[in-house]
């Protein structure tokens, strides 16, 4: 059994802690990754402009609801 064991172990060499790296394939992921955020931050960006200008144009209606706020509800509306 402990000469299985050393045959396992003499075949599968570890390698230096100095000499493993993510190489190109860990770079690519990386930069995949960037190029998806700005993306995504991008199309958020545009996204919220289009919210400021549609309640600006006043497509959600504030002006009622901000009436309606200011009063108290009634009972049955609790």
């Amino acid at each position: 059994m402990t000469g299985i064991i050393a045959l396992a172990a003499a075949s599968d060499p570890r390698p230096d802690d100095n000499n493993v790296v993510a190489g190109w394939l860990g770079f690519a992921v990386l930069i995949a990754l960037i190029i998806a955020v700005v993306l995504i931050l991008r199309s958020f960006t545009k996204q919220l402009k289009k919210v400021d200008a549609a309640e600006e144009a006043g497509v959600y209606g504030q002006d009622d609801h901000a009436a309606e706020a200011d009063t108290p509800p009634t009972h049955h509306e609790v």
